[in-house]
């Protein structure tokens, strides 16, 4: 990547700006001089562009197909020697507005009324009573979940499980016009600030102390994933793999279907294996990236890195990760925050590489229809991990599209008397002002697209219809 140069205005520009961020008491001089080192490396334009010519696939050797990995042995005390060496670490710092809740979404009710973390905090107790080792959890959350996750967290006191909790940065809100800190323009609230993405992962590890105390415990890997993946649990072939290996980073992708085309996929570049973002993507290109074709993987965001190495790049300010530009609106200024992707890492890391693991891995919940498949009888609960039914003949999930009427978790819950079966179901969409009863089957291809109030009868079983009112039940 070739170096940039700022322009003499835009010199001008950071210059006031590194001065207006200095007299910002609320954020530390780690965070003042991280951001300031974004907008630097912003304004000189240090794009890094992708010439498609020289894109590869990744041969089996760069992204390891996951049937090919050796399996672990079964002395439970060498599996306890593999897992003494790990951390698990999930991002906590989004909040679960989008579902209509206040506060982290790890504290969404998933199954049985257990939250995302309590399902990870079983998960790993189980992991620790099982072979007598001390996996420890950190939570990484923002300033938006810090307090709330501070509070949810003493619920575990009791359980054998070291849990750390860290905040990741804070950034100032960039205002477009005159390039100054949003909390200067009296924006004092935390509407000044934002989490810049999780790429701040790695910076925020060192800073916190987290780092040099997991280091100084003979901790080797961090596994990170996002906390509402539930398909992202501990798995030792991987772990075993990158030890044996020396593998530094490892991203966890899996198969692209159509539903994933916007995902970010693993190149061979220049020699090296990196991240290719759509953003990144020329605009003649854009078809051709969303082709399941060529592109057959998409990035999970399960992250398997070496804590040593993570020490040594921070150490260097070698992680210059694609920048991230979100333009957003608050209170009538037009503002920029400069994100950056933690999968995006990967091209800096010795010996990286992809694995690509079954589909069962990556099951995010980002919107009530995922609640709803992970609610329902396509899945069981057992030892806090969520199992999918084996009933279910096709590999893939139904496609769930639900209207407006149920986007929030309250609705949602409240339009449903039972999660309805769908273990036959191929897809399902659902727009209007409808009601389920209970045991409810859904099977084949079913739209329910009403004007009016409809209430879908306790018992119903509904196969291969079109409903646009009561006559057609």
């Amino acid at each position: 990547m070739a170096a940039a140069t700022i322009a003499p205005a835009d010199s001008e520009k950071l210059s006031a700006l590194r001065s207006a961020v200095s007299g910002l008491d609320q954020i530390s001089e780690n965070e003042k001089s991280g951001f300031i080192s974004l907008v630097s490396r912003y304004l000189s334009g240090e794009a890094q562009h992708i010439e498609w010519s020289k894109i590869k696939t990744p041969t089996d050797e760069v992204v390891v197909p996951y049937d090919t990995l050796s399996s672990v042995s079964e002395d439970s005390n060498e599996t306890k020697k593999l897992l003494d060496k790990l951390v698990v670490l999930k991002l906590n710092g989004g909040l679960g507005t989008t579902m209509g809740c206040t506060g982290p979404k790890s504290v969404i009710e998933v199954r049985n009324g257990l939250t995302f973390l309590d399902l990870i905090v079983i998960q790993i107790e189980n992991l620790n009573k099982k072979y007598g080792c001390n996996v420890p959890l950190l939570l990484m959350n923002s300033f938006n979940t810090h307090d709330d996750t501070q509070k949810i967290v003493e619920k575990y006191v009791k359980s054998n499980i070291e849990i750390h909790t860290f905040n990741q940065s804070q950034y100032p809100r960039l205002v477009v016009d005159d390039f100054t800190p949003l909390p200067s323009k009296g924006v004092t609230g935390k509407d000044g600030w934002y989490p810049p993405g999780h790429g701040d992962v790695f910076p925020s590890l060192n800073n916190s102390g987290k780092l040099d105390a997991l280091l100084s415990q003979g901790k080797e890997y961090v596994f990170i994933a996002n906390s509402d993946n539930l398909g992202a649990i501990v798995d030792l072939k991987i772990l075993n793999h990158l030890i044996q290996n020396k593998n530094e980073y490892c991203m966890e992708v899996t198969p692209k279907t159509l539903a994933d085309v916007k995902g970010g996929t693993l190149i061979s570049y220049e020699g090296k294996v990196q991240l290719l973002e759509i953003a990144q993507v020329p605009d003649e290109h854009v078809n051709e990236f969303k082709s399941i074709e060529k592109f057959k993987i998409f990035n999970t965001n399960n992250l398997w890195v070496n804590l040593g190495a993570i020490k040594r790049l921070v150490e260097a300010d070698a992680l210059k990760m694609e920048i991230i530009p979100n333009p957003k609106e608050v209170e009538g200024f037009k503002v920029l925050q400069l994100e950056t992707a933690a999968g995006a890492a990967i091209r800096f890391f010795d010996n990286a590489i992809g694995i690509n693991v079954p589909r069962s891995r990556f099951l995010p919940v980002k919107a009530t229809s995922d609640l709803l498949l992970v609610q329902s009888d396509l899945y069981t609960l057992e030892d806090g991990f969520v199992i999918r039914n084996p009933a279910r003949t096709n590999p893939a999930n139904p496609s769930i599209e639900l209207g407006p009427e149920f986007k929030k978790v309250s609705n949602f819950l409240s339009r449903f008397k039972t999660i309805p079966s769908i273990i036959e179901l191929d897809s399902l969409k659902v727009v209007g002002d409808v009601w389920f009863g209970a045991n409810i089957k859904l099977k084949g291809k079913v739209s329910i697209v009403c004007k009016a109030k409809l209430e879908i009868p306790d018992g119903a079983v509904i196969e291969n219809k079109e409903i646009n009112g009561p006559e057609d039940l």
